[in-house]
C-alpha cells in the first residue's frame, strides 16, 4: 500500500511497525518516523500526537451536530426517551471514531515540510511545504478555552481550504509550533529558542507553571472599543429589521395557538436564527486588537471563539475602505483586506483574514492604511470623476464614482448607500482590462478593471473611452515599473 502525500510530493511506502519513541511532555509516545531512505530516524524528530483531550472536544462538537441534525420534528415523532437514546448512541459512535482518529493522527517537521499522518483503514500523509506557508492561525473555540487548548490552522498559497488543521494542542504547544513553522517558512535557522516561545499575550488559559517568557506582541496599532463595535452593529440594516423578524416569528407562533414543547422550541430556534447575524459579528470582533510585528500584521479578536491571525504584508493585494450609510453620521468607516494565498472556498467567512478595522474614525483608518500601504494618504488621493453623461447609466450614484492613480496605488471609488474605496498597489496588479458594454458604446464610455491574485481588485466605472485606454496604458507602465523595483 502506498501513502500519497499532498502537493504532488513523491509517494512514500508505508513504514513497517517501528519502535516507539518518547514524545513531548503531555503527549503519548508514537512510532518513530523513518527517514526517506527507510532507515532509522537519522536526526529526525519523533512524530507527535494531538492533545489527549482532542477526542472529547470532537465528540462534544459531534453531539451538537447530531442534535441539530435530528431537529425538533424527530423529537415529536419518536418521543423524548427514544430521542435521548438516539442522540446518545450517535454521540458515542462519534466519540469512538474521534478516539480512533486521534490515536492514528500524528505530525512532525521534516526538513522544510510539515507532515500530518491520519487514517486507520485508509492512511494518508499530507506533506505541506513550509515555503508556501502564508499564515498559521491560533483559534480557540469556547470548548477549547474551557479546557486550555487551541487549534492550529495553516494557510498556504493556492490552497482551496485551510490546510492540516491540528485540533487540538495545548496553548503553549500551539504557540511554540506556530512560531517554529513561521521561522522555518521564513528560512530562519531552526533554533532551540524557537521551541521556547510561549503563547500569545492575553491568553488566560496559559499554564502558569510553564517556564517560558511571553511571545513578543509586536507594536500595537489600534484596539477597537467594544462599545463602538456594539453601536456600529446597531446601526446596520440587519439590526433595524430585527424587530420585524422577531414580530413575524411571534405572530406565527401565536397564530398556531399551540403551547406545546415542540411549538415553543421551534419558535425559539427560529428567533435565534433571526438574531444570529448581527450578534455573530459582535462576538467575532470582540476585543479586536491590531499590531505590527516586523513585516506582518497580527490580529486578535473574538469572545466565544478567540483568534490570533498573522497576515504577511507582502501578500496584501487590496485594501478596501467602506462607509456604510448610517455610520457616516458618526464619521465611522470599516477597513478590510484582500490577501493572496488564503482559502476562498471556505463556507465560514470567519476563516478569512479580511478584517483590518471593524469600525473606526477617519483618522484611525488613515493611520492604519498608511501602515499597510506606506506613503498612501487616505485623504489626499487624486480621484477624478467620470464624464457627466454617466448619469444616463447611473442617475443616482454617478457623483460617487471616481478613480485615480496615486504615486503607489490605483484607487477606485463607487457605491451609493454604502460607499467603497478600493486601493491596489501597482506591484500586486495581475492584469488590466478595458470592458465596454452596448450602452457604453453609444455613450463612448468604458470600464477599466484591475485584477489581483487575492480577489476582486478594483474597478473604474464608466470612464470616457479615450481616458479609459490612457488609464489602462498608464496602469500597465506603472505595474511594470513597480515590479522592476521590488
Amino acid at each position: 500500500m502506498q501513502i500519497r502525500p499532498a502537493w504532488g510530493t513523491p509517494a512514500v511506502p508505508e513504514a513497517p511497525t517501528a519502535p516507539t519513541v518518547p514524545a513531548a511532555p503531555g503527549h503519548p509516545p508514537v512510532p518513530a518516523e523513518p527517514t526517506d531512505q527507510g532507515g532509522a530516524a537519522g536526526g529526525a524528530e519523533p512524530r507527535q500526537r494531538l492533545h489527549p483531550l482532542s477526542p472529547v472536544l470532537h465528540g462534544a462538537k459531534s453531539l451538537f451536530v447530531v442534535i441539530a441534525g435530528l431537529s425538533w420534528s424527530t423529537l415529536s415523532r419518536v418521543g423524548f426517551g427514544w430521542f435521548a437514546v438516539l442522540v446518545a448512541v450517535l454521540a458515542l459512535g462519534a466519540t469512538v471514531l474521534a478516539v480512533v482518529s486521534w490515536y492514528n493522527t500524528g505530525y512532525h517537521i521534516v526538513g522544510r515540510e510539515l507532515r500530518v499522518y491520519e487514517g486507520l483503514l485508509w492512511r494518508r500523509t499530507r506533506a505541506i511545504p513550509l515555503e508556501r506557508l502564508q499564515s498559521v492561525e491560533v483559534v480557540r473555540p469556547l470548548l477549547a478555552q474551557l479546557t486550555g487548548l487551541a487549534e492550529l490552522r495553516l494557510e498556504v498559497v493556492g490552497g482551496g481550504k485551510t490546510e492540516a488543521p491540528l485540533a487540538y494542542l495545548s496553548v503553549a504547544d500551539a504557540a511554540r509550533l506556530r512560531q517554529r513553522l513561521l521561522a522555518v517558512a521564513a528560512g530562519t535557522p531552526d533554533r532551540e529558542t524557537a521551541d521556547a516561545v510561549p503563547p500569545p499575550a492575553g491568553d488566560p488559559a496559559v499554564d502558569a507553571a510553564a517556564p517560558v517568557a511571553r511571545e513578543p506582541a509586536g507594536r500595537p496599532l489600534h484596539a477597537v472599543s467594544n462599545t463602538d463595535l456594539l453601536v456600529s452593529q446597531l446601526l446596520t440594516p440587519q439590526a433595524f429589521l430585527l424587530p420585524v423578524g422577531v414580530a413575524f416569528v411571534v405572530f406565527q407562533f401565536l397564530s398556531e395557538g399551540s403551547w406545546s414543547f415542540i411549538a415553543v422550541a421551534s419558535t425559539l430556534t427560529a428567533m435565534a436564527g433571526v438574531l444570529l447575524q448581527p450578534v455573530r459579528r459582535v462576538l467575532d470582533d470582540w476585543n479586536f486588537r491590531l499590531a505590527r510585528e516586523a513585516d506582518r500584521l497580527r490580529i486578535h479578536n473574538g469572545l466565544l471563539e478567540t483568534r490570533m491571525q498573522t497576515v504577511p504584508l507582502e501578500r496584501v493585494q487590496t485594501v478596501v475602505v467602506t462607509w456604510p450609510l448610517l455610520w457616516r453620521m458618526k464619521g465611522w468607516l470599516r477597513l478590510r483586506l484582500e490577501v493572496a494565498g488564503y482559502s476562498g472556498g471556505e463556507a465560514d467567512d470567519r476563516n478569512r483574514p479580511d478584517r483590518l478595522l471593524p469600525v473606526g474614525d477617519r483618522e484611525t483608518g488613515a493611520r492604519i492604511v498608511a501602515e499597510v500601504l506606506p506613503g498612501v494618504r487616505l485623504g489626499a488621493l487624486p480621484l477624478t470623476a467620470p464624464p457627466a453623461r454617466v448619469r444616463w447609466l447611473r442617475p443616482l450614484s454617478a457623483r460617487r464614482l471616481a478613480a485615480g492613480l496615486d504615486e503607489r496605488v490605483f484607487a477606485a471609488r463607487s457605491g451609493l448607500l454604502t460607499r467603497e474605496l478600493a486601493l491596489v498597489p501597482y506591484a500586486r496588479v495581475q492584469s488590466v482590462r478595458v470592458v465596454q458594454g452596448p450602452a457604453q458604446r453609444r455613450l463612448r464610455l468604458a470600464t477599466v478593471h484591475v485584477d489581483t491574485a487575492g480577489g476582486a481588485g478594483a474597478t473604474a466605472y464608466h470612464r470616457d473611452l479615450a481616458e479609459a485606454w490612457a488609464l489602462a496604458a498608464e496602469l500597465t507602465a506603472r505595474v511594470h515599473a513597480a515590479r522592476r523595483t521590488r
